[in-house]
């Protein structure tokens, strides 16, 4: 299957197999441009002191023993763990099946990315780099081994990242939004999947341009969640779009954009950047899309609402929104169902946005 690039303000299309589509059989992912391409239903499956002294040394213990203490005393609620430094900063679990989940989440872009760990046009050996909001640190971990002779941090609210990592990467809890633990400058900056998790983005965006060296890259990755179609399947009473509207409602009633994706291009621009290209990546949900990729990528975001909606909604439904655990469990037992009807051809656009300092 041939893959197709294009540059400017609209991306290749994908064609559909059915009623007047045009007949292009380019099935290419990642695109250049302001629109998604489209994606092609498969018909198939459709129908069915000085330091030294040993005080020193104890009293440095103690005291980073405690700081470790009190990072890693999680807060639990609802049967789920959440992040214990600047509590309420993120209002999404940091547990085993959360970490799963992100995990997933991670293989996903990567498949939409064509199998690369970044799209800005850096060589990244010998490379200072930062990873804003790491996660599980799967990413940082990654590039680490690619790139054994870069310099990788990660930083995160959770201390959830492994032990046993390469050499080359380190990992730091700290809060992104306040000022930066690191002082040099970077070459590479990488910030992806932050919905809902950013007060002042246009700040975030800013810093990332004070903390880059000139010359030196920065790369968005972020959604748009709402749900569209090709083919007008979505019904009005879509449980799945009613859960992110009211995701979004809550988000926005704290201050924090569920939907950042759009916007990155503009904030990218605005903070002075140049050489500024952006992507956007469709991410199916089901397994209707009749390309082998786009099929395996509807396959594991079918999974992100089936088995992490709890993560998604059970702290700002209840926290924020006021529901009870039990209306939560009730109302997304509808998500999931939803989630699973390969009749409904539910879209997502995931924005990738990369640029340059100025030298």
């Amino acid at each position: 299957m041939a893959h197709e690039s294009t540059e400017g303000d609209t991306a290749p299309i994908v064609a559909a197999t059915q009623g007047e589509a045009a007949p292009i059989t380019a099935a290419h992912v990642v695109t250049e441009g302001d629109t998604a391409p489209i994606v092609a239903i498969d018909q198939e499956d459709h129908a069915s002191g000085d330091g030294d002294s040993a005080y020193d040394s104890d009293q440095l213990s103690r005291y980073t023993d405690s700081l470790a203490s009190s990072v890693k005393a999680y807060k639990f609620e609802n049967g789920r763990r959440y992040h214990a430094y600047h509590a309420g900063a993120y209002n999404f679990p940091n547990d085993n099946p959360e970490q799963d989940r992100l995990d997933m989440f991670h293989h996903i872009i990567l498949l939409g990315c064509d199998g690369k760990l970044h799209l800005a046009p850096i060589q990244c050996d010998g490379k200072k780099i930062l990873d804003i909001g790491c996660g599980t640190g799967i990413w940082a971990v990654q590039m680490g081994d690619e790139y054994p002779s870069a310099d990788i941090t990660g930083n995160d609210l959770s201390p959830i990242q492994p032990g046993w990592v390469p050499p080359n990467v380190r990992f730091l809890v700290d809060d992104v939004e306040q000022p930066w633990a690191e002082t040099q400058p970077y070459d590479y900056i990488h910030c992806r999947y932050m919905a809902a998790s950013i007060q002042d983005w246009p700040r975030l965006v800013k810093q990332c341009f004070d903390n880059l060296k000139p010359g030196g890259w920065v790369e968005f990755q972020d959604y748009d969640t709402t749900c569209h179609s090709q083919d007008n399947s979505i019904p009005p009473d879509y449980k799945v779009a009613a859960m992110l509207s009211l995701l979004k409602g809550a988000c926005d009633s704290i201050g924090r954009l569920l939907d950042p994706g759009p916007l990155l291009k503009g904030w990218v621009e605005d903070a002075g950047f140049e050489n500024i290209t952006q992507n956007i990546i469709p991410l199916p949900v089901g397994i209707w899309p009749k390309d082998k990729k786009m099929k395996e990528i509807g396959a594991f975001m079918t999974l992100q609402y089936t088995e992490g909606v709890e993560a998604f909604t059970l702290a700002p439904f209840t926290a924020i929104l006021g529901w009870t655990k039990e209306e939560v469990e009730v109302f997304n037992v509808g998500v999931r169902k939803d989630a699973k009807d390969r009749s409904i051809h539910t879209l997502h656009n995931f924005h990738v946005v990369y640029a340059q300092k100025p030298s």
